[in-house]
C-alpha cells in the first residue's frame, strides 16, 4: 500500500496543471501578504502604490514557480523566458481590462461575477501562452 501512495504522489506532482494551480496560488499568496505588510506594516498611504510593488512580487514570484517548477523542461534561454513572460503577462492585462470594460460599462453587469469570469478567462491564456509561447514545451 506504501508504494501505490507514492506512486499516486509522484503522479500527481507530475501532473503540470496540477503544478501550475500550486504556482498560481503560491504567487497569490506572495501579492497579498506584501500588500498586508505594505498597508498595515510599513504604513504605506496609497493602496494603489502598495498593490502595484505587490503585484509585481506576485508576477515575480510567478515566473519563478513557472520556470523551475511547472515548466521545468524548458531549453528556452532565461533572457527569452522572462521577455516573453512579462511581454504575455502585459497582453493578458490589457485584455483582461478590455474584457472588464466591455462586462461593467458596455454590458451594465455585476462586477464581481465579471472579475471571476475574466480570471478565469487571465488563468487559461496564462498556462497557455506560458506553455506554448514563453516555455515552449
Amino acid at each position: 500500500m506504501p508504494i501505490k501512495l507514492l506512486e499516486r504522489k509522484s503522479a500527481i506532482l507530475n501532473n503540470r496543471t496540477f503544478r501550475y494551480i500550486v504556482n498560481g496560488l503560491v504567487a497569490a499568496a506572495a501579492h497579498f501578504l506584501v500588500l498586508t505588510l505594505n498597508l498595515e506594516v510599513f504604513g504605506w498611504s496609497s493602496a494603489g502604490l502598495a498593490n502595484l510593488v505587490a503585484s509585481m512580487v506576485g508576477i515575480s514570484v510567478s515566473f519563478l514557480g513557472s520556470r523551475y517548477f511547472v515548466f521545468s523542461e524548458s531549453e528556452e534561454t532565461l533572457t527569452k523566458q522572462i521577455s516573453r513572460f512579462f511581454l504575455l503577462y502585459i497582453v493578458i492585462a490589457l485584455f483582461h481590462g478590455l474584457l472588464m470594460h466591455w462586462w461593467v460599462d458596455v454590458l451594465a453587469l455585476n462586477y464581481a461575477i465579471g472579475f471571476v469570469v475574466t480570471m478565469v478567462v487571465q488563468v487559461i491564456l496564462s498556462y497557455w501562452g506560458n506553455k506554448i509561447l514563453v516555455f515552449k514545451i
